[in-house]
């Protein structure tokens, strides 16, 4: 059977065709063709890297003489929460002994300059990582202590101890490490310490004695007067109205006459003497130190405590029953080092000054001598 079509069914069929094929713009999706700015990366700032305090940068150095007349002094290193402690030092960083004896220590900015009496040196290290930096070796003869003054070191030497006409500060170089000069000086120069003016060395006398304070003038390096004070200046100290205060421990029983120890405070602004404590013909102190407004000093098995406006010398100690090689006040706390027999290890001693009370017993060296704040 055929089908017929008729020309309005193919109109029609036409017509929905037509209207299939097309598409109106109108309705058709909007598609964005601006390209698309990307944002640039976020650069990542580098981590903060923290500071590592270098091996010996926060703790207490000891000085430690060491045999007399062989082997080597040392340094030891305590940490400065007392949880850590190394021997010898300077041979663990530079693989060397320091020398024969290690008499004392003092500091420049991150210079440490270490003296070494008998091997007459001084040895110049980073006082932070002990790193040698320099040795003095040239024309020093028995060197004691070490001061900065002018932008120079001044160092007491005894010279030959057999002649005591050749006692003199040497002058030091801080960035050439060389004595320059030297100061012709009274028999035993000592202990040495310096204000913004001058330059003061204690004549204890090396192996004899003696009684005065020499005043050098760092500008012209020469000696502008000398101070008679008590007999064996030991040690010096400096007092918050910038008073020079002396300690002399007067000559010892042995001696061809006893005499009597002396605390001696000294005018630096005119040089002379203002006040004199003079102790029994018996009394020989020693190791006088200052925290704040107090003055502390060893005295027959006891530290003795004076404030500088006293107007007498205590009569009882502060803490009894202690005996030191050496003793260091500093924040509150005093050590005392303990040279034992002299020939073994000894220990550094801490006591609380507020409690009186020994609070940590250390290892040290052999016969340790001096202790430092790094």
């Amino acid at each position: 059977m055929k089908m017929k079509f008729n020309k309005l069914s193919v109109l029609v069929v036409l017509s929905t065709l037509f209207v299939t094929g097309c598409s109106d713009d109108d309705n058709a999706p909007i598609i964005d063709e601006t390209p698309i700015e990307e944002e640039p990366p976020v650069e990542e700032e580098p981590p903060v890297e923290e500071e590592t305090p270098d091996a010996y940068e926060n703790g207490i150095l000891i000085a430690n003489e060491g045999p007399f007349n062989n082997g080597t002094g040392t340094v030891t290193f305590i940490s400065e929460d007392l949880s850590v402690t190394e021997q010898d030092i300077f041979n663990k960083v530079n693989d060397e002994d320091l020398g024969n004896i290690v008499q004392s220590m003092a500091f420049n900015d991150s210079i440490a300059y270490i003296v070494v009496n008998n091997s007459h040196k001084i040895q110049v290290v980073n006082r932070y990582t002990f790193e040698s930096v320099a040795v003095i070796e040239e024309d020093l003869l028995n060197p004691r202590y070490f001061t900065v003054s002018n932008g120079k070191g001044y160092v007491t030497n005894w010279g030959d101890t057999s002649d005591e006409e050749d006692d003199f500060i040497a002058i030091i170089d801080l960035e050439g490490h060389t004595v320059t000069n030297t100061i012709p000086v009274e028999l035993g120069p000592e202990s040495i310490s310096a204000n913004e003016n001058y330059v003061y060395v204690a004549h204890q006398g090396a192996y004899g004695q003696n009684n005065k304070v020499s005043v050098i003038d760092p500008t012209t390096d020469s000696v502008l007067k000398t101070i008679e004070v008590g007999d064996l200046p030991n040690s010096m100290q400096w007092d918050a109205q910038g008073n020079l205060w002396v300690l002399c421990g007067g000559a010892p029983s042995y001696a061809a006459e006893e005499t009597n120890g002396a605390l001696v405070q000294i005018d630096a602004t005119t040089n002379e003497i203002s006040q004199t404590f003079d102790f029994t013909t018996i009394q020989h102190p020693g190791g006088l130190n200052i925290d704040g407004n107090e003055l502390y000093y060893a005295l027959a098995g006891g530290v003795y405590s004076i404030s500088t406006d006293a107007t007498e010398l205590p009569t009882e100690p502060y803490i009894d029953g202690v005996s030191f090689y050496s003793m260091t006040v500093n924040e509150g706390k005093l050590y005392g080092t303990d040279a034992k027999d002299y020939a073994s290890q000894g220990d550094l001693l801490i006591y609380d000054l507020e409690t009186k009370t020994l609070t940590n017993t250390l290892a040290a060296g052999i016969i340790p001598t001096g202790v430092y704040f790094n």
